[in-house]
């Protein structure tokens, strides 16, 4: 069964009235139900198409991807679902808290489904992110921040490529 056609069993469930942890009625464990409250502390509507995004995103624990990533998921879990739709909930999700964007490269934002301040590497050759071993890495020396702003944080991106092997070109 795919994961589309098991969400779409969940959502037309009906919910039992035993309370979740937000108060609100849900099933105690359920992940659906879970996602739901998840996403409406955060201040979000719970729509489908959110739960639909956060059933993929948030279903596989911690990891990085960016938007197009995404949408191939969904279109491989056959979610009816736009890329457009994909970029606006990824930035939503974002502005809620749920989801950290990352710059690393020019041309593609990456989403860390692991909002929590912490370091990163980028592989460069392959797009691929990893979280960095919390390692005690300290920024000495900040500038200070210029008139009316606050610095809110530092993120450290290490990018790594492979060492060019020797007698190689």
């Amino acid at each position: 069964m795919s994961d589309f056609v098991q969400l779409q069993a969940a959502l037309n469930a009906r919910t039992s009235s035993v309370p979740s942890e937000s108060g609100l009625p849900g099933r105690r464990g359920c992940p659906l139900s879970d996602l739901r409250d998840r996403l409406r502390r955060a201040g979000l509507r719970p729509t489908r198409q959110r739960l639909s995004l956060g059933w993929l995103l948030f279903g596989r624990g911690d990891r990085h991807l960016t938007a197009e990533m995404l949408y191939d998921e969904a279109m491989r879990a056959k979610v009816p679902v736009s890329l457009a739709t994909v970029y606006n909930t990824l930035h939503q999700f974002t502005e809620a808290g749920l989801l950290r964007q990352l710059a690393l490269d020019g041309s593609k934002a990456y989403f860390d489904t692991n909002p929590s301040e912490h370091h990163h590497f980028f592989l460069e050759e392959e797009g691929e992110v990893l979280d960095m071993p919390e390692c005690g890495i300290s920024v000495d020396s900040l500038p200070d921040a210029p008139e009316g702003m606050e610095i809110a944080g530092v993120e450290v991106i290490v990018r790594l490529r492979r060492r060019a092997v020797a007698g190689r070109a």
